[in-house]
C-alpha cells in the first residue's frame, strides 16, 4: 500500500495556467517517435524533403529535439548537407551542442531508426501530438481568463477563437521571423513572379488597368472603395467579385449590410445575362430572352461566391465568419458593403467616430490575420457636393473618420461626371458613362486615375476600352439550343391557309 499512488488536490490561490499539471497528467508527446524522426533525418538525405512541411521545432516536445531540428532545417534552407557530422558542427558553432546532451546523444538517435521509410507517418504523429498540446494551452487560458469577472466576454471569445484557428491552419502565433527566413521567402516569391506573364501577383480584378498599378490586390490588403450614394460603389464591387470568382475561379466572400443577398444576386444575373434588373424584376422576358437567361448563368451558378446579408455584422461576427470561409472553402477576398453600417460589437461603446476607427482596426486585422485582400465600401461626407468645379473626391472626403485612410493600403474613390449633371469634360468629350477610378493612396504604389466605362441599364463596370456594342445587343434566338422550351406555330398560320377566312 506504501507504493499505492494517492490523489490529492491542493488549494491553489489562482487558476494554474497549466492544465496538465492541474490535472496531474503528463502532455501529450511521443519522444520514441521524436528520436526516430530526427534519427532518420540524420541518415538518410531525402527525409528532410518528406517533414520539412510538417513539423516546424516547436512540434518537438524535448527541448533537445527542438534545438537539433532547427540545426537540420537551417541547413536544410542553405542546401547543405545534413548527416552526422554536418549537425554536430553547426550545433558546436551555435554553442548548443552540449545543451543536447553533446556528439553521443546524436549518435545514439541514429541507432533508433534502421531506415527512414515510415518518417512521414511518425511526423505527422508528432504534429498530432503538438496540436492536442496547443489546445491543452488554450483551453486551460481561456478557463482562467473565463473565470476573471474583468474579461470582456466577446474579446475572449475572440482570442480563444482565433488561437483555436491558429492551430487548425498551422500557424501558431509567433512573435518573430529571422530575417535570413523573410529574405528567402521575398526572393522565393520574387523568382515566382518572375515566371507570370501579366505581372500580376495578387488577386486580380479583371480590369486591367487597375491590376497594371496594383498588381492584383494583395494579401493582407485592406482597400477602400468609396463614392456618393448612387455612384456605383456595389456595382463596382460585384464585378470585381464576379470577375474573380468566374474568370479567375477564386472564392469571394460578399458581406452585405445595405442590400438583400437575393437583390445582389439579381444585380449579378442582370449584369451576366445583359438583361436588364427591371425585367428581371417583373420576369418580362421574351422567349428569345429565357433562353438567353439559361444560356449565360450557368459560369455564374457555378462561381465559388458566398454572400451574407446579415444586418448590423458586428466585427466579431465578420471575422468569426471568415475565419470559417476561409477554412471552409479558402476565400481570397472579402467584400464588405459598407463600413459604415457595421458595428464594433462588446463593450466598444463610444462616439461614432471612435467606433468607426474600431471597425476600421479591425477589418485591417482579419485582413492580415488570413492573408487576404478585403474591400470595404465607405460613403463620403457631403463636402463633395458643395465643391466648385470638378466633384472629385479627396482623402478627407472619407466620412466620420480618418482612421480609416490610416489604416487602409488602397484607398479608391469611383468619380463619374454625369452624375453631376456634367455632359462634357474638360476637353468637350462626351461624359456618357464615363467613370474614373481615382486611386488616392497606394501605400505599395503609385497613385492614378484609371477609365472605366459604366453600363447604366446593367449596372456594371467594364474596362474602357471594352466593346460597348456587344452589351446593348440582346442574343438573338438560337434554334439549336435544347431547353425546355416546347415551341408551336402561330394558329394564325393556320388561319392564312384558308383563303375565305381572314386573319381578324
Amino acid at each position: 500500500m506504501a507504493n499505492a499512488p494517492v490523489r490529492t488536490k491542493r488549494p491553489s490561490a489562482q487558476p494554474t495556467s497549466n492544465a496538465s499539471r492541474e490535472l496531474g497528467k503528463v502532455p501529450p508527446q511521443a519522444l520514441d517517435l521524436e528520436e526516430a524522426v530526427l534519427g532518420a533525418l540524420l541518415i538518410e538525405k531525402e527525409a528532410v524533403n518528406d517533414v520539412i512541411d510538417i513539423l516546424h521545432p516547436d512540434s518537438f516536445y524535448k527541448d533537445a529535439h527542438q534545438k537539433i531540428y532547427t540545426s537540420i532545417k537551417d541547413l536544410f534552407s542553405k542546401s547543405e548537407p545534413i548527416d552526422l557530422l554536418t549537425v554536430t558542427e553547426d550545433l558546436r558553432k551555435r554553442g548548443e551542442l552540449d545543451l543536447i546532451g553533446g556528439p553521443f546523444y546524436l549518435t545514439q538517435l541514429t541507432g533508433r531508426v534502421g531506415s527512414a521509410a515510415n518518417v512521414e507517418f511518425h511526423a505527422r504523429i508528432i504534429s498530432q501530438k503538438h496540436i492536442l498540446r496547443e489546445l491543452i494551452r488554450i483551453s486551460s487560458s481561456t478557463i482562467t481568463d473565463a473565470f476573471d469577472e474583468t474579461t470582456d466576454v466577446f474579446d475572449l471569445l475572440d482570442r480563444t477563437e482565433s488561437d483555436l484557428f491558429g492551430v487548425a491552419e498551422g500557424n501558431i502565433r509567433k512573435s518573430f521571423d529571422s530575417m535570413s527566413v523573410l529574405i528567402q521567402q521575398a526572393i522565393q516569391r520574387v523568382q515566382e513572379l518572375s515566371q507570370k506573364e501579366d505581372g500580376v501577383s495578387g488577386v486580380p480584378t479583371g480590369f486591367s488597368d487597375l491590376d497594371k498599378i496594383t498588381s492584383g490586390f494583395q494579401p493582407a490588403d485592406m482597400i477602400i472603395l468609396a463614392a456618393r450614394p448612387g455612384m456605383g460603389k456595389t456595382s463596382f464591387a460585384l464585378t470585381i467579385a464576379r470577375n474573380t470568382a468566374v474568370d479567375f475561379k477564386k472564392a469571394v466572400a460578399v458581406f452585405s449590410l445595405e442590400m438583400s443577398s437575393l437583390q445582389l444576386v439579381t444585380r449579378l444575373i442582370s449584369s451576366e445575362t445583359e438583361l436588364t434588373s427591371e425585367k428581371l424584376r417583373k420576369g418580362n422576358l421574351e422567349s428569345h430572352e429565357w433562353e438567353q437567361l439559361s444560356t449565360k448563368i450557368t459560369a455564374l451558378s457555378e462561381a465559388p461566391i458566398f454572400i451574407d446579408d446579415t444586418p448590423a455584422l458586428s466585427v466579431f461576427e465578420l471575422r468569426a465568419k471568415c475565419r470559417r470561409l476561409k477554412a471552409q472553402h479558402d476565400i481570397q477576398m472579402v467584400v464588405i458593403d459598407y463600413l459604415q453600417l457595421m458595428t464594433p460589437g462588446g463593450e466598444n461603446k463610444g462616439n461614432r467616430e471612435q467606433e468607426i476607427s474600431t471597425i476600421s482596426r479591425s477589418v485591417k486585422s482579419i485582413a492580415k490575420e488570413l492573408s487576404i485582400p478585403v474591400i470595404a465600401l465607405s460613403q463620403l461626407s457631403r463636402s463633395v457636393e458643395t465643391r466648385q468645379g470638378p466633384k472629385r473626391p479627396v482623402l478627407s472626403d472619407l466620412r466620420e473618420s480618418g482612421a480609416i485612410e490610416q489604416d487602409a493600403d488602397i484607398v479608391m474613390f469611383l468619380y463619374r461626371p454625369e452624375y453631376y449633371g456634367f455632359t462634357e469634360d474638360e476637353e468637350g468629350n462626351p461624359t456618357d458613362g464615363v467613370t474614373e477610378l481615382i486611386i488616392a493612396k497606394h501605400r505599395n504604389g503609385k497613385t492614378d486615375r484609371v477609365n472605366l466605362r459604366f453600363v447604366d441599364h446593367l449596372a456594371k463596370f467594364v474596362n474602357d476600352g471594352d466593346n460597348m456594342m456587344e452589351m446593348l445587343s440582346p442574343l438573338a434566338p438560337n434554334d439549336d439550343f435544347s431547353t425546355n422550351f416546347v415551341k408551336r406555330s402561330s394558329r394564325m398560320n393556320d388561319d392564312f391557309e384558308s383563303d375565305d377566312q381572314t386573319p381578324f
